[in-house]
């Protein structure tokens, strides 16, 4: 058997030396070192020699597919190089020829409708404020007018970074912007305790929430939050300053409607809804034939939260209002499913 591998080596470097291609190659790797090989044949058959003569020839025979492989791979280095060689002689660049034109990355859509928000909320005097992500339970829930046990602090609403059961503070991912509210608010009034200037910011950024993902939700999303406070602040202007706004965003001839609603920070509250741009109002799939969509939150921020954030309640008036940039381009878009978002699928992205 000894004789046989050594006949197999000199017929297999015979044929790998006539090899002139990567096809050629290919066709004498699985005739030398395939299942069906002689030397597989070989390895096959070790099971019936003598427990004598068994270690020499299997050492043999790894021995020889080892070198085989080198050799093979040697081979598939020089066909390659000359393959390239010859290319390189035989075929004429063109060096005034245009070279190939970048793919050019762009804006994500949530990032783009981000940007178009706040350049609106820029136009009517809104300064961006910028807040932690990871926020105590205090800021999060305590001085928003959120009590223990409310059901908005349900744990399946909240990514604790602590244990909820370990202190009166524990860490958590922000559920919502409003945090945001309270920080600027002590920034501010830190200035002048006794005479704390007015306020005009607009908070974006990202939130999460321990949600079951669905087409219509996810665990994370963006949010942008709108604060005023000053005095003689009134629902008034509340409304003027969002049906500003929704016109800008939707246009001109956009009409908008005011539900009252319910939020532990504001009172009072109120969802503003704008008329269907897709049916004109007339009842659609999209607005669920109501005419009209829900595209943000707002109310009078209630005087514990002023209180909380070191505004005299009794002298400062605020209003405040939440929207999301997702939610306003699946409206404007027409797009059913959420997650696209985040998902990364070029189909979905390249069209923005």
């Amino acid at each position: 058997m000894l004789d046989q591998l050594s006949e197999i080596e000199k017929s297999a470097l015979v044929g790998l030396a006539d090899a002139q291609d990567e096809v050629a190659l290919e066709t004498w790797r699985v005739r030398n070192l395939g299942r069906s090989s002689d030397l597989m044949k070989v390895f096959a058959e070790l099971a019936g020699l003598s427990k004598a003569e068994r270690p020499a020839v299997g050492q043999a025979a790894n021995r020889l597919r080892t070198a085989l492989e080198a050799a093979m791979a040697e081979r598939l280095r020089e066909v390659r190089q000359r393959s390239l060689e010859r290319s390189l002689a035989e075929t004429r660049l063109d060096v005034t020829l245009p070279g190939r034109p970048y793919r050019r990355g762009r804006l994500h859509p949530s990032t783009q409708q981000l940007r178009r928000v706040l350049a609106i909320l820029a136009d009517m005097g809104f300064q961006v404020y910028t807040s932690p992500e990871v926020e105590t339970d205090e800021l999060n829930f305590q001085l928003l007018n959120f009590p223990p046990h409310h059901p908005a602090r349900e744990m399946q609403d909240s990514l604790y970074v602590e244990a909820p059961g370990r202190g009166d503070n524990p860490i958590l991912m922000r559920t919502h912007t409003s945090p945001g509210q309270i920080r600027a608010m002590r920034e501010y009034s830190a200035t002048d305790p006794k005479n704390p200037p007015p306020i005009r910011i607009a908070l974006p950024g990202m939130c999460f929430r321990h949600e079951q993902i669905t087409a219509r939700s996810e665990v994370q999303f963006n949010q942008v939050e709108g604060l005023a406070v000053g005095e003689r602040i009134t629902f008034s202007d509340l409304k003027g300053t969002l049906t500003n706004f929704a016109r800008r965003m939707f246009g001109q001839t956009a009409r908008v409607r005011f539900r009252a609603s319910y939020f532990p920070f504001t009172e009072p509250s109120a969802e503003m809804d704008v008329e269907c741009f897709v049916c004109g109002g007339n009842g659609c799939a999209v607005c669920k034939r109501s005419g009209w969509l829900e595209i943000l939150g707002s109310g009078m921020v209630h005087p514990t939260v002023l209180e909380n954030g070191g505004y005299d309640p009794r002298r400062f008036t605020g209003f405040a209002f939440g929207m999301g940039p997702e939610r306003q381009l699946m409206l404007r878009h027409r797009i059913e499913d959420i997650r696209y978002f985040w998902a990364n699928d070029l189909r979905f992205l390249e069209q923005f």
